[in-house]
């Protein structure tokens, strides 16, 4: 007698769900249905150049039915997780219930603002492509108030950027502005003289790239300098209001642009109890990914806090590469328990972190040795088209960098601003 298909539902499509997708999927005893709010995937670690108008988001951004053709077993369910409810082994969502006999939450997580509402109100966070756009708006339509301020200190607002967070998105981006501000600023805004002088990064920590090592981050700090970053550590964002940021030395940067990089929670996951909600908000599970007290929930990726890993007691990095491998044993295990096999349990394989700083400059830390500059630069490039999802983007992404790269003019410099009546229309009627 034939069995019945077991019901995967995962909620996120980023890095842990994806992976886990590809590799379950060729297991033809699973129905997976993907639940996510958005019906795309897209690659977080490449947001800071939609930001900058370096890129397309087209370019880092994949559909998710387009990636499902072909699979008679994967499904896609386009709605927010509500609450889980594991006594009926369902989730709702706001397009409505979804069942499972696995679940498997892996949404990743949101920005962190340490309770301070007019930081969090105010300030411009990087977590999708939303917000990549909005920020890139957000960034043209302050140099064009720029231009048309009279007052200098109300010029001044315009032109300052203020970024929180010294790891490696904050990084990226304030390298990123400051060559835009080099190689455009002069051409497209005679008016204003030097963008550079007018960048300031933030972070709380002793220096920047904290868990990178101490070659990396000296080779940041040196690089960001020189383009003009103004780098300012052990110092934490305290408020921002009234476009004024206050920092805890009592300095003060009057700005319009507070860009949150500083710290992340996971996501909130309704129905769980709050036994196995740890710290930073992330879900406690087991060796082999399980919620802790439940036999058929697993959690992935970011939001997860497992402390099983002999090489990292306290829990893993919140790294791409963390949420991968998970995805591709979770994958693993659900098709040896479906065999009547055990499961087997997870050791991060470290594989070294980089980050690029500018154009021709970045670090990498790499399990046995250091290199920074122009090769480290080679190399970031390529392991950042690697896992971007279908040829088509890879191809893109490569020719869009060759390009801006070549010409030191990226040509996506457009302000797109939906008018707020469509937005909300188009909401209701998806709703109704």
């Amino acid at each position: 007698m034939e069995q019945p298909l077991k019901k995967v539902v995962i909620v996120g499509g980023g890095f842990a769900g994806i992976n886990l997708i590809k590799h379950l999927c060729k297991d033809s005893r699973f129905l997976i249905t993907l639940v996510d709010k958005n019906n795309y995937h897209f690659f977080p670690p490449l947001l800071y150049q939609v930001a900058t108008a370096f890129i397309e988001p087209s370019n880092i951004s994949y559909p998710f039915r387009r990636l499902f053709q072909e699979k008679t077993n994967l499904r896609f369910h386009m709605g927010s997780l509500q609450k889980v409810n594991p006594e009926q082994n369902n989730i709702e969502t706001d397009t409505g219930v979804v069942e499972y006999d696995y679940l498997v939450l892996s949404m990743g997580t949101e920005s962190n603002y340490f309770g301070m509402e007019r930081v969090k109100a105010n300030s411009l966070p990087m977590k999708s492509i939303d917000d990549a756009l909005n920020l890139r708006n957000h960034l043209l339509l302050n140099m064009e108030e720029a231009v048309h301020a009279e007052d200098p200190k109300e010029k001044e607002k315009h032109l300052n950027i203020v970024i929180c967070g010294g790891g490696p998105t904050g990084v990226e981006l304030a390298g990123m502005l400051a060559e835009l501000g080099r190689n455009i600023a002069a051409k497209e805004y005679p008016e204003i003289k030097d963008l550079r002088s007018h960048l300031y990064l933030i972070d709380a920590g002793k220096a920047l790239l904290g868990p990178m090592s101490q070659k990396s981050q000296q080779e940041a700090t040196r690089v960001l300098k020189k383009l003009g970053v103004h780098v300012i550590n052990n110092t934490a964002v305290k408020d921002y209001n009234n476009d004024t940021v206050y920092l805890s030395d009592g300095r003060t940067i009057p700005t319009k642009v507070l860009i949150w990089a500083s710290g992340v929670t996971g996501r909130e996951v309704p129905g769980l109890p709050a036994s196995v909600v740890g710290r930073g908000r992330r879900i406690m599970v087991d060796a082999n990914n399980k919620v802790q007290g439940t036999q058929n929930i697993f959690a992935l990726g970011d939001l997860c806090l497992q402390t099983t890993d002999k090489n990292y007691p306290g829990g893993h990095p919140q790294l791409a590469q963390v949420a991968i491998q998970q995805g591709i044993l979770l994958a693993k295990n659900l098709s040896r328990v479906t065999d009547n096999k055990p499961m087997e349990p997870f050791a991060y394989n470290d594989k070294g972190s980089m980050a690029i700083i500018s154009k021709y400059k970045a670090v990498g830390d790499l399990p046995k040795f250091f290199f920074k500059g122009f090769g480290a630069w080679l190399v970031w490039l390529f392991i950042h088209i690697i896992p971007l999802i279908g040829f088509r983007n890879k191809v893109k992404l490569a020719f869009s960098w060759f390009w801006s790269f070549v010409t030191n003019d990226p040509t996506l410099r457009l302000i797109i601003r939906p008018r707020k009546e469509d937005v909300q229309k188009e909401y209701e009627k998806f709703t109704s």
